[in-house]
């Protein structure tokens, strides 16, 4: 009792809500019912290794009014790469686990739907013995 003093004064709180009490739906909506600022927001690529993301800037694009959008590979490409990957005889998961990467990526390239990657494109060649990048067409790139 020694602590105890006239002058002192003991104030006893409740905790606050945990992390995974503030973020439960419950709570947003009281939030949102006392008047305060709720911000909402969605994680992108949480789980996922995303090696090769897009380095243009998508946010800028996505603000433009004009026609606007990202080079892809052209189709001499993807049949460059495509020749001499079964000219190696190998197949499309053969050649991406050969370069460590998914087969996803050789079909993207192969089909022209992917945004040209140096490093990607670098490691095709060196598996194919190919120069898919070395065409008049594709010194753009």
């Amino acid at each position: 009792m020694a602590e105890s003093d006239w002058d002192t004064v003991t104030v006893l709180r409740k905790k606050g809500p945990t992390a995974a009490q503030a973020k439960s739906k419950q709570a947003i909506l009281a939030a949102q019912r006392r008047g305060e600022d709720v911000e909402t927001s969605k994680k992108w690529a949480a789980g996922q290794n995303k090696q090769h993301s897009i380095t243009k800037n998508t946010a800028k694009l996505d603000r433009e009014t004009e026609e606007l959008h990202h080079d892809r590979v052209t189709l001499e490409v993807g049949k460059v790469i495509q020749q001499g990957r079964q000219s190696k005889g190998l197949t499309q998961k053969d050649l991406a686990t050969k370069i460590n990467e998914k087969p996803q990526v050789i079909a993207d390239y192969e089909s022209g739907r992917a945004i040209p990657n140096n490093q990607v494109l670098g490691k095709i060649e060196r598996a194919i013995d190919e120069r898919p990048r070395s065409a008049p067409v594709l010194r753009a790139l």
